[in-house]
């Protein structure tokens, strides 16, 4: 087993009300964030959740607000500095969204653990990137059975990031919490690498 710490977080959840947002929001929604609570980039204890809704013309996410919330993963110690959210406007390329009251969640372990897209630097084909992801999970300590998904693309200032969908099965309850709470690749404050448990949250 590793034995490197890793903090625990929680979820914390807001209600959201809007139309639409941009389908490839991650970089607008982390800026829009930011623009709130302030320079966020060096946040190694926040990672956030991709929004979730149906896909609509032109590029959109039609939102629903009995469903689709704001939900952001971090440190315990660091919920204060996140609640100013609530009540507060959010602009994603030209398209509004206020965010509501919260709710905070424990982890909890799940045998199989799922995420939109994971990002790993220089690894753009399949195979390669399992390699990589798979090392990556050596390093923290975690087992299980890797699945890569589709090949999905992420624009941040004008540049395009390459990962793929990663679901892992067969988990047991220790590592399914460390993987939770750590993530995997990069990009975790854009939507990238945040895991949930299969069937919830997607």
């Amino acid at each position: 087993m590793n034995d490197a710490i890793i903090t625990p977080r929680i979820d914390i959840a807001f209600r959201l009300a809007g139309k639409h947002v941009p389908r490839d929001h991650g970089y607008a929604l982390f800026g829009a964030i930011s623009r709130v609570l302030g320079d966020l980039h060096g946040a190694r204890w926040l990672a956030i959740h991709p929004l979730r809704g149906r896909p609509a013309a032109e590029g959109l996410l039609a939102l629903n607000p009995r469903w689709t919330g704001l939900r952001l993963r971090v440190e315990p110690a660091e919920i204060p500095r996140i609640l100013p959210l609530a009540g507060k406007r959010l602009e994603l390329d030209g398209h509004t969204v206020v965010v509501g009251v919260s709710s905070v969640f424990a982890l909890e372990p799940a045998r199989s653990l799922t995420t939109r897209m994971v990002t790993i630097k220089g690894f753009l084909e399949p195979e390669p990137f399992r390699e990589a992801a798979a090392r990556q999970l050596d390093t923290l300590g975690v087992k299980a059975r890797l699945e890569v998904g589709r090949r999905r693309v992420l624009v941040v200032n004008g540049d395009t990031i390459v990962g793929f969908g990663v679901t892992l099965h067969d988990m047991d309850d220790e590592g399914s919490l460390r993987l939770q709470y750590a993530g995997l690749g990069g990009k975790q404050r854009m939507g990238c690498g945040v895991f949930s448990a299969v069937g919830k949250g997607k």
